[in-house]
Formats: structure tokens, sequence, C-alpha cells
């Protein structure tokens, strides 16, 4: 019903799949899939080579993990990534999330492959009432709905 697969660009490169911390934790861990430097006020697309799969009423909203910020001057460059269940298996990039890292420090920052710095947290979504049947499919990956 929901869960994550690494992508085939991966299969091969020793990615692991999120896994939650503790019992209690409503977040799966997200790691880099590979070395990636976020230069000095500036951006950043982190691989993590995996894709999620889910309901067709549920998103994978996706955060930074509390300790982004305070260890390594890094966030999410759009604060929270959003991964709709029609993202994964995409024509593009096969739903491959990738995230837009920002560093506001002054130095270069290296995040490391298996470096732990996000958390995808699964939710069910609502719509309103009088929508009018979406009938466009998505085509591709960052940008595909029309930005």
């Amino acid at each position: 019903m929901r869960g994550f697969k690494i992508v085939s660009a991966y299969a091969e490169k020793n990615v692991k799949l999120p896994e939650r911390s503790t019992a209690g934790s409503a977040g799966y861990d997200i790691a880099a899939a590979e070395d990636t430097v976020i230069p000095p006020k500036g951006t950043a697309v982190v691989p993590t080579g995996i894709k999620a799969y889910m309901l067709p009423d549920e998103v994978l909203q996706v955060y930074a993990r509390s300790s982004l910020s305070k260890k390594k001057g890094l966030m999410l460059a759009n604060s929270v990534g959003i991964i709709d269940a029609d993202y994964y298996d995409n024509a593009d990039n096969e739903g491959h999330i990738q995230l837009h890292v920002y560093n506001f420090s002054e130095a270069p920052v290296t995040l490391a492959k298996g470096e732990r710095f996000c958390q995808g947290v699964f939710q069910k979504f609502l719509v309103v009432d009088a929508e009018a049947p979406v009938t466009n499919v998505r085509r591709g990956g960052h940008g595909s709905t029309g930005y």
C-alpha cells in the first residue's frame, strides 16, 4: 500500500531504504545516495536513490531533520517537499526523490553518502467537494505539472 523502493539507476549503489528511528517516530529517515557538496549561500540537488509508492489519496511530505540546520547550516530550499502518488514511476525519472538543499552558511557543506538529512511522513489528503474530474496525467519529474 505504501513504501519505498530503490530506483533502477541506484540498484547497485548500496542505497539504504528509509527507516523510522524509533517506534514513536512519524518520519522515515532519508539519506543521501551519493556525496553532494552544497556551495555557501547556494543550492544543490541531493539524490536519494529512492522512490515512494502510496495510495492515490496520500502524499509523502519530506521535511529536513531537526539537526540539519543546527549541525550543517542546511535547509530544504522549498521548506517541505511534496511527493505526490503519481510521481512514482513517472516517465521522466522513475519517481526518484531528489531534494533541493540550501546552504545558509559561509562555507561549502558536504552531505556524505548514507547521511540521513531528511525525513518523510506519509499523510492522507482531502479534495474539495465540487472539484471537476482531473484528467491530467503526470509525464515527468520536477516541475512536470506546469512549472
